[in-house]
């Protein structure tokens, strides 16, 4: 551990001066540093009288700032594993000498500015957009973007659910009027290519595998304890896109049917994607409701 220096061994200067908030502003924005001690050190912003050595104790075998390092390394490679864990499917792709060289990059334009490490990746989907990285694998920023909506979904608000059995206990003549609208821990991706077919394969059988390009809609939602993704089918990417602010069902029909191919029954379909929707526990009903819903939380 660090050894930090008791207050009367602190010049006098700096010992009226450093309260404990300061110490562990300064200790961070040392430990942080985007390239390193040195640079903050070099910065010399808000160090007292006497530098690193006022405050940290050195010895024979490492000095003030080289304790320091060790603490600046670990910051940095326990973002790195954190990182890795969260974006296992880009790091196969790329491999760990890239996946390193990303992070390193990263981390210098987007350094982690919130308590919690669940935010360290938010911006990494789209910093690999502008990478030399996405020029070799140009789904790159398709495949960290549905990552990263994982774990945002799967953090994402609890909210109760609509199930198949409440669901029939609403008259069929007021269906229609019933306001629908998408779980909070949900959401729509439109991307540029199937990187769900990468994501499929590197979870199912550990391998890479080359998707292929084309406007595809992905549907990310969490149920239970567990965050899913799937393809969006015929007549759903408009049909949920409307309910993600609350809708009556007779409008979700609508966008549905209207994207019916010839010769296809509509209600078919649309029963067919809400008994999958209920299952799924995607959607939570707003009203009118004629009882108390009983669906569960998730």
């Amino acid at each position: 551990m660090m050894a930090m220096k008791p207050d009367r061994e602190r010049p006098r200067a700096a010992a009226g001066d450093f309260d404990l908030k300061r110490l562990q502003e300064l200790l961070y924005r040392l430990i942080a540093a985007p390239c390193g001690v040195g640079e903050g050190l070099a910065a010399n912003g808000g160090l007292p009288p006497g530098n690193l050595e006022a405050i940290l104790n050195g010895d024979d075998r490492l000095s003030a700032r080289e304790r320091l390092e060790i603490y600046a390394n670990a910051y940095f490679y326990r973002l790195l594993d954190v990182l890795k864990e969260e974006f296992a499917a880009t790091l196969m792709i790329v491999g760990d000498v890239n996946f390193h060289n990303l992070v390193t990059g990263y981390l210098l334009e987007y350094p982690p500015t919130e308590p919690s490490i669940l935010h360290a990746g938010r911006n990494l989907p789209a910093f690999i957009r502008t990478h030399s990285l996405s020029r070799r694998w140009p789904y790159l920023p398709d495949l960290a973007r549905l990552e990263r909506s994982l774990l945002e979904v799967f953090h994402g608000p609890a909210a109760p659910v609509l199930d198949a059995s409440t669901m029939r206990q609403v008259p069929p003549h007021e269906w229609p009027a019933l306001i629908l609208r998408t779980h909070p821990a949900s959401r729509i991706l439109d991307l540029e290519w199937c990187v769900d077919l990468v994501m499929r394969a590197a979870e199912e059988t550990g391998t890479r595998i080359e998707p292929p390009s084309g406007p595809t809609s992905v549907l990310v939602w969490r149920q239970g304890s567990r965050a899913h993704y799937r393809r969006l089918e015929r007549g759903e990417r408009a049909a949920l896109a409307l309910a993600r602010d609350g809708v009556a069902f007779a409008m979700i029909c609508e966008a549905i049917a209207a994207e019916a191919i010839p010769d296809e029954n509509p209600a078919a379909l649309i029963n067919r994607l809400l008994a999958r929707w209920l299952s799924d526990g995607l959607v939570m009903a707003v009203g009118p409701w004629p009882a108390s819903p009983a669906g569960a939380a998730s």
